[in-house]
């Protein structure tokens, strides 16, 4: 694991935008197509205004959000909605967005198509990951009656969860997944969120979700 500190959260963007983009041109230059991983979540937000002008052949990315909440796109809950107002545009907006909800009332009900779409697709080329301040990552939280299962390297690609701590269900790209990740970049802000990453470092991952997608990581921080 590589540990990034950054003076102030604009450079921060900038550089890991300009890191990301590296990594998908590298990718790009010996595959058909890649795929690209990205969280929810405030902080990805200013990180996708400067990726979005990226010089690069987006035609050939297909994106895919770590996890989303069971919410209809249109919903201000929605991540989607973020991807689709802040990195699907300009010359991203060529990208391919492979959806993690679909009209159904509840995750399981149409959870086998969603990972049908993943089909062929894997491993993650490039992937963003955030941390909580719990130590959760995507919608591995330490609450969820489901983390076992996720964390387990036969799970499924993608499972529904419903943290207790969280108003409603979710859909998460299993540890495993985000884990094999070709190269990884974790982002946050904040002192007690790099604290909580020091400590996840000395736990199981049963306690501290990010400790099991961490191996060959960047980590990005600022406070």
């Amino acid at each position: 694991m590589k540990i990034e500190k950054y003076s102030d959260f604009d450079m921060m963007a900038i550089d890991v935008a300009n890191a990301i983009a590296g990594d998908l041109t590298a990718a790009l230059q010996h595959e058909d197509r890649v795929l690209f991983a990205v969280p929810g979540g405030s902080t990805p937000g200013p990180i996708f205004d400067d990726l979005c002008a990226a010089d690069l052949d987006w035609s050939r990315v297909d994106v895919i959000l770590t996890d989303e909440r069971w919410v209809p796109a249109d919903s201000p809950r929605s991540n989607t909605t973020l991807l689709r107002e802040r990195l699907l545009v300009n010359r991203a907006s060529k990208a391919r967005l492979l959806p993690l909800y679909a009209d159904a009332p509840q995750p399981e009900d149409a959870i086998s198509g969603l990972i049908d779409n993943l089909t062929g697709l894997l491993p993650i080329d490039v992937a963003v990951l955030g941390m909580g301040p719990d130590m959760h990552t995507a919608s591995l939280f330490p609450d969820s009656d489901e983390l076992v299962a996720a964390l387990d390297s036969a799970a499924p690609v993608l499972l529904p969860v419903r943290p207790k701590s969280q108003p409603e269900a979710r859909v998460t790209l299993a540890a495993h997944v985000l884990n094999g990740a070709l190269r990884k970049h974790v982002v946050f802000r904040g002192k007690e969120k790099y604290q909580a990453l020091d400590a996840a470092r000395h736990l199981p991952a049963k306690q501290a979700p990010i400790r099991a997608v961490m191996d060959g990581a960047t980590v990005h921080w600022t406070e």
